[in-house]
């Protein structure tokens, strides 16, 4: 069975249009992307128009200097949110984000503050996928002792997951996986919640679940002109899981814009 994400979805439209009241001015977002390829224009396209619908003006700026660029856009007082397109090109590195972002205006939560104040079990801003992610549990299943895997160790997804899944009153058990842990299938048929960010189509099949398991598909792959998940589309005989698209992927997307206002609402301060 696919989970269904509209009651998040209509919560986080709440709290956006509860926002956009506070604020006096039209929020400006900042995309820096660098050696774009097809997806991330495409992904960024979509953004657009989703970000003009809610009243924000989305502005996708070619970075040639990435540090460069974030010191400036971190000074403008004009840009309420920055945000960095992936992938990178090899010469940068998330450290490199990280460590150059302005927290106030760090919208994903990427920036040593906010990962570190989450770290800390405060939430200010946090990694928005991941932020999607813990939601969307939350919202279908008890986390609390639960035997959680996360398959995947990204800044931007699998190590945030872990840490929000531990903070005290969530309390599941979490394990995390990669492409070096050993008998996988072994790991992940142990899950309660299993959470899957590795980026490769219809990976994890009905032999690496078990019976009833939650299951939070992060991947976006493009299989013969189709948007997959990390997923396969047989394990919904066996256990709830996210749809791709329409699952992760669109909470995201509204975090992100919810995001946006709120650093509005700050930088006003």
């Amino acid at each position: 069975m696919y989970i269904d994400v509209k009651n998040i979805l209509h919560e986080l439209n709440e709290e956006i249009e509860l926002l956009k009241s506070k604020v006096s001015h039209e929020p400006k977002l900042i995309s820096l992307v660098v050696e774009p390829d097809p997806s991330t224009l495409s992904y960024l396209k979509t953004q657009k128009k989703t970000t003009k619908k809610y009243g924000v003006n989305l502005e996708i700026i070619e970075s040639h200097n990435l540090e460069e660029d974030l010191n400036y856009y971190n000074e403008d007082k004009s840009v309420d949110g920055i945000f960095v397109s992936r992938p990178l090109p090899k010469r940068y590195s998330e450290l490199d984000i990280a460590r150059n972002i302005n927290p106030k205006k760090d919208v994903e939560g990427v920036s040593f503050f906010n990962i570190g104040s989450m770290y800390y079990e405060e939430e200010l801003f946090v990694p928005c996928t991941a932020e999607a992610v813990v939601k969307i549990i939350e919202e279908n299943t008890k986390i609390q002792g639960k035997n959680v895997v996360v398959v995947g160790r990204s800044t931007t997804v699998g190590k945030p997951v872990a840490i929000l899944l531990l903070k005290r009153g969530r309390d599941a058990t979490v394990t995390v996986a990669h492409s070096k842990t050993i008998d996988l299938n072994e790991i992940t048929q142990k899950a309660d919640i299993l959470v899957v960010a590795i980026g490769r189509a219809n990976y994890i099949k009905q032999n690496f679940v078990k019976e009833g398991a939650t299951i939070i598909d992060v991947g976006i792959n493009v299989v013969d002109g189709k948007i997959v998940g990390d997923v396969s589309s047989e394990v919904v005989e066996k256990c709830e899981v996210t749809p791709v698209p329409g699952g992760v992927g669109s909470v995201t997307s509204l975090i992100l814009i919810r995001n946006v206002f709120r650093a509005a609402i700050n930088n006003s301060i």
